[in-house]
């Protein structure tokens, strides 16, 4: 059985603002990574650099968008970092990771609350992989909490 992380957050934001954390440049890099480029269409690049200087390393370089439908669903490719490359970043496919944004339901106004849902797929496994599915279930946690502070403090 394919084992997944799934998380979801609340952002007090609208849908498209959302949206944007996962696709623009500068959002990215204030919450998730140093360097982003990013091209929001069917094919464009995903690729985050945690340490620009090593490019090859703790990055996505390569990976790719792989269904977008602005400020609703978006879907890419995902490489681990150093210490899980040998067999995340050679892997067929690599793991994935796939965003949903929807209104939250208890919003009244449907403008200033977006539900994040997201889903990393694609382990197998073995005990290595299981253990950088753990180690990326603290890291999207991390993230997350960086996206909450970041969108609710603007």
């Amino acid at each position: 059985m394919d084992k997944i992380i799934y998380r979801v957050i609340n952002l007090k934001c609208d849908q498209q603002k959302a949206f944007e954390m996962f696709t623009v440049n500068k959002h990215l890099e204030k919450w998730l990574t140093t360097e982003a480029d990013v091209e929001p269409r069917i094919g464009g690049k995903f690729e985050l650099f945690w340490n620009p200087d090593d490019k090859e390393n703790d990055s996505t370089i390569g990976c790719r968008v792989t269904v977008i439908r602005p400020n609703r669903f978006l879907a890419f490719e995902w490489k681990g970092p150093k210490q899980y490359k040998d067999f995340m970043n050679n892997a067929d496919p690599l793991t994935h990771v796939v965003v949903f944004f929807t209104s939250c339901k208890e919003d009244k106004d449907l403008n200033t609350c977006t539900e994040v849902h997201l889903i990393h797929s694609g382990w197998r496994s073995s005990a290595e992989w299981e253990e950088a599915r753990l180690w990326f279930k603290k890291v999207w946690d991390t993230a997350f909490e960086e996206l909450r502070k970041y969108v609710n403090s603007h």
